[in-house]
């Protein structure tokens, strides 16, 4: 699943290529959202804004739509009507004189006003968005502190869009590691000095992600590898989809999980039961 970072990418290319210019034409797969194409195709973007893994497209008639891509979405910006050779499906397309961006594989699309941003029920019950500026350690140190949240699995809890948006699989993983705790924990069972330190990773590594294309792992360190000429799927991480390689900073072989269907990876020595 695209977490926040790929998601916030998305929404700046879409930004780029077809914001603020006018649209030759707006398809949408189902048919029940077919009744605004021509309200929209008039109309223009004016901005594109990412919610934790949602996405908003605001348009100029006062109208915006709203994707999230969920387990297999994928967004494409392509030349007009330049459509890929793919088995995906495509659910919603919009269609510049230039540029087409293109929507495969998502189900969950609507078209909204304000009053329907606000009551929409994922919109309206997401937590604090780690890639917003307006997020701060502060707020996260306090929600993995109150009685809401400090008593659940942190395996689970980051990946719950109402304690923080934007999170997702190999984030976790790889914020457990940077706070150097082990992923069957809850925010109780940590210290002080834990605490901070995962809050801190939650919101440093989303933002790192997003800034290097989505690479977790020591900046100067993935550029060595690069430059010694490893693939990006080695040096990418810390720990997520490492099983069984060394851990780059002890030397102990990744461990693979699952919890809900749902794969993590951590080092067993860096975080330690």
């Amino acid at each position: 699943m695209p977490e926040g970072p790929e998601i916030r990418r998305a929404a700046d290319r879409i930004a780029s290529e077809i914001a603020n210019q006018p649209l030759q034409e707006v398809w949408f797969a189902f048919s029940h959202l077919k009744i605004y194409e021509a309200q929209l195709g008039a109309s223009q973007i004016q901005q594109v804004e990412t919610r934790g893994k949602g996405l908003l497209m605001h348009f100029d008639c006062g109208l915006s739509i709203y994707s999230h891509n969920q387990l297999y979405g994928k967004w494409m910006i392509r030349k007009a009507y330049n459509y890929p050779q793919t088995k995906r499906q495509l659910r919603l397309a919009l269609h510049c004189d230039r540029k087409s961006a293109l929507l495969y594989s998502a189900s969950d699309i609507d078209v909204l006003d304000a009053a329907g941003i606000q009551a929409h029920p994922f919109l309206s019950r997401i937590g604090p968005d780690v890639l917003s500026s307006e997020t701060t350690v502060e707020q996260v140190r306090e929600r993995l502190s109150c009685d809401r949240f400090r008593r659940r699995r942190l395996t689970t809890l980051l990946l719950d869009q109402h304690f923080l948006a934007g999170l997702g699989n190999y984030l976790r993983s790889e914020i457990l590691f940077v706070a150097r705790v082990h992923p069957s924990l809850r925010p109780a069972d940590c210290t002080d000095e834990q605490i901070e330190k995962l809050a801190e990773a939650a919101l440093a590594l989303p933002r790192q992600s997003y800034e290097t294309g989505g690479i977790t792992n020591d900046i100067a360190w993935a550029a060595k590898l690069k430059f010694q000429g490893f693939a990006r799927r080695v040096y990418r991480h810390w720990v997520f989809a490492r099983a069984g390689q060394l851990c780059w900073v002890c030397a102990t072989p990744i461990v693979k999980d699952a919890q809900g269907g749902r794969r993590y990876y951590y080092c067993p020595q860096c975080q330690e039961e």
